[in-house]
């Protein structure tokens, strides 16, 4: 991951968490500061109706039923005293001044009702705005008091000033949680920078494996696939560093070999040298062609893999039949005897036709190319599990050898004649491809027995 890559990545986290966690911010603040605009409201208009109460309180009826107000002067000066506000009251009955301030109004705006007899709403007095709570009394014989208390707005101002003042720290809330989102996202993000830093940091032959234990847990899957990845690509230069330097040197020896067998035809005095030189170069040929093509299967063959594409089944008795007529003619040419030992009924595998028969090819030229004159070689193919395998009567690898001949360019000690070292594991890399497995052993004949076992749980299209 490259940085610029990285920056994509915190912009996209940004984009996802800044807007909704400011807006939620933002609204917090917003409802705070009406709620706090709302609770001073209702303490302020509480306090109106306690006045209006106890005005109302001190309303008395006589036995006539009417009403008079009985109010100490020093209660009215309690009453009207307030270092901020300047307030009014008035006590009417049907309409009739019985004490207070004239005048004052007995309805308005943004009314609330606190009872079924007291209410409170916005008006004017002397031209400014006041908050008025009034109370109704209704006395025994019909009689209709209306209590007014009246208060100018400035302790209301003073407490909307102070909730304005509290938006700025709010905003500097928002502000400040904005800025954390981007500090923990850049934190978030930085692990990753790292690892791309640690990559810009290795050459382009390396690949080493990224330390991953500083890394936090949520990636270390991401890391280890990362280095697992590493790991193939360095498996897989390597494989083709060697495949390079060893199909050169196998490759080397041949072409020198045509070259000097030109040359010594074209220096040659007579017809019959020519022949002779032509029959060498035709062998050369021959081999030459033989180390191509195992060259280019084992290049076709990745046993890192997770197996062949699926494809229509491979009957493995059709499949001895066409490959041993291929080589009849071989084996007839070296004086040995080839026969096919299969089932009459097909046995068929989920695989590739062609690479089992790669396979099968690589295993009957070893041992047309190691059994002597007059030796045997049987082509075997198994049911119950299938298998598909090649006995010969030749040499034999000692049991020592096996599983190092299985690798490629290694030769048993033993081996007589030329080969590339490279039939073997051609056939081993098929086999795990097929999830099958190559199995060395003690032929009938005291030859060599090569096997391809297949596994038998596994379905056939």
């Amino acid at each position: 991951m490259t940085r610029a890559s990285a920056r994509v990545l915190s912009r996209e986290l940004l984009l996802r968490l800044m807007p909704p966690v400011l807006v939620l911010v933002a609204l917090t603040a917003a409802l705070g500061a009406y709620s706090a605009k709302q609770l001073a409201d209702h303490v302020f208009d509480r306090w109106l109706f306690d006045a209006s109460r106890s005005l109302a309180g001190q309303v008395h009826f006589d036995a006539d039923g009417r009403p008079s107000l009985r109010l100490p002067a020093e209660a009215q000066a309690m009453l009207l005293f307030d270092d901020v506000d300047r307030t009014w009251f008035s006590v009417q009955a049907d309409g009739r001044l019985l004490a207070g301030q004239p005048g004052l109004p007995t309805s308005g705006d943004d009314e609330v009702v606190r009872s079924p007899h007291g209410r409170a709403f916005g008006a004017t007095v002397d031209g400014r705005p006041v908050r008025v709570a009034r109370e109704d009394l209704l006395g025994p014989q019909g009689a209709r008091v209306t209590v007014l208390v009246a208060e100018t707005l400035g302790k209301r101002e003073r407490a909307s000033a102070w909730l304005r003042d509290m938006l700025w720290p709010m905003a500097a809330l928002v502000l400040a949680t904005g800025l954390a989102i981007v500090l923990a996202v850049r934190a978030t993000v930085r692990p990753l920078e790292q690892i791309a830093a640690r990559w810009r940091q290795q050459s382009s032959v390396s690949l080493d494996a990224i330390e991953a234990g500083d890394v936090p847990r949520e990636l270390v899957p991401f890391a280890t696939a990362l280095n697992g990845l590493l790991g193939r690509l360095r498996g897989l230069l390597e494989r083709e560093r060697q495949f390079s330097s060893v199909a050169a040197h196998q490759l080397r020896t041949p072409l020198a070999g045509l070259q000097l067998g030109l040359a010594r035809a074209r220096e040659a005095g007579d017809l019959e040298t020519v022949r002779a030189v032509l029959g060498e170069l035709e062998q050369t040929t021959q081999r030459t062609a033989r180390v191509v093509q195992q060259l280019l299967a084992l290049g076709r063959l990745t046993p890192e893999s997770d197996g062949v594409q699926p494809g229509p089944p491979v009957d493995l008795v059709a499949l001895a039949q066409e490959v041993g007529a291929a080589q009849a003619d071989a084996a007839l040419a070296r004086g040995l005897d080839l026969e096919l030992d299969a089932p009459d009924t097909p046995v068929s595998v989920p695989g590739q036709a062609d690479l089992l028969a790669e396979a099968l090819a690589n295993l009957l030229d070893n041992a047309i190319r190691y059994t002597p004159a007059g030796g045997r070689i049987v082509v075997r193919v198994q049911d119950a599990p299938p298998a598909l395998g090649v006995d010969d009567s030749g040499p034999g690898i000692p049991e020592d050898e096996r599983e190092a001949v299985q690798q490629r360019f290694v030769r048993g000690r033993g081996a007589a004649g030329d080969g590339s070292g490279l039939g073997l594991a051609i056939v081993r890399d098929v086999a795990a491809l097929h999830g099958a497995r190559l199995e060395l052993g003690d032929g009938a004949w005291g030859g060599l027995r090569a096997e391809l076992r297949f596994d038998a749980r596994r379905p056939v299209p």
